[in-house]
């Protein structure tokens, strides 16, 4: 049996859904995006996956296709119409349908378009072993703190970080990282994490976010800063967090081993603690 999709307004097979040549996202790459986790059957970090949307759609004056509660209803009827235990929703959203012309068109509806996949998140085999990370070139533009579907840059540069062996690129510019191609980087040292700070350089991830959160909490030290790929190469840990990663050790980066090799104390703790706090939010939402 195949998915069941949204697409403005229908739930049709995924085999059967269509969406006109003509919208923006597919001409111009007009829209932006969002990837929510599924724990135990329910959306989990739903308080920051609506503010970062509404901040990406305010940014590039796209409407909301809907409000914002009944966003949240098409997701978790997908969830529901799938089955879905763990995994994850992308949901899209585009300027619309209109004849090709650069400016905005009057007047035009955005579509929103969704869909599940399933995966392992709580119990990543990676989490165990850790990945490898190629470093490659940054070559995007410079509005990355909006969550675009404009990805074609980030598609060469993790077919670069594959072809050489590596789960994941992290991106690099002037000699420093700026964040990981589909995620947030992150180094620790000495017992400290440290992270770019947020800017129009790089995504807000929500991972990121709750993530410091944690640390806050816990006392571990943070530091918010630029650091080079010299540094990441000689740091204690290395690690990496996104929706459908949680957070993931790093073990190497370009061929060169991470501390000991093996998954790093702070990381692991860091993972534990999201993990629960995932299980509590679908806990108590069930």
């Amino acid at each position: 049996m195949s998915r069941i999709v949204y697409v403005n307004g229908q739930y049709p097979q995924e085999e059967d859904a269509k969406i006109s040549i003509f919208d923006r996202g597919f001409i111009f790459g007009d829209g932006v995006y969002e990837v929510v986790p599924v724990i135990n059957g329910q959306l989990v970090d739903k308080e920051y996956f609506l503010q970062r949307l509404d901040r990406s759609l305010g940014e590039l004056s796209i409407a909301w296709p809907c409000s914002k509660q009944e966003y949240l209803q098409v997701m978790q009827q997908l969830v529901l119409r799938n089955k879905l235990q763990e995994g994850v929703v992308y949901s899209q959203v585009t300027r619309g349908i209109a004849d090709r012309s650069f400016p905005f068109p009057a007047d035009t509806a955005p579509s929103f378009v969704a869909f599940t996949s399933a995966m392992q998140i709580l119990e990543n085999p990676d989490a165990a072993t850790g990945i490898a990370v190629a470093t490659t070139d940054d070559l995007r533009w410079k509005r990355r703190d909006i969550k675009s579907i404009n990805l074609l840059a980030q598609c060469l540069a993790k077919q670069d970080a594959v072809s050489r062996g590596a789960s994941e690129g992290w991106m690099v510019e002037d000699g420093f990282v700026t964040e990981g191609v589909t995620s947030t980087a992150y180094i620790v040292k000495e017992g400290k994490v440290i992270t770019r700070p947020l800017s129009n350089l790089i995504l807000p991830g929500i991972r990121r976010r709750t993530l410091l959160e944690i640390s806050q909490q816990q006392g571990i030290e943070l530091e918010e800063r630029l650091f080079t790929v010299d540094e990441a190469l000689h740091a204690d840990e290395a690690f990496i967090s996104s929706a459908t990663t949680i957070a993931l050790p790093v073990v190497s980066i370009d061929g060169h081993v991470i501390g000991d090799g093996k998954p790093g104390v702070i990381c692991t703790k860091l993972r534990e603690l999201y993990k629960k706090r995932l299980l509590e939010e679908a806990g108590a939402s069930s």
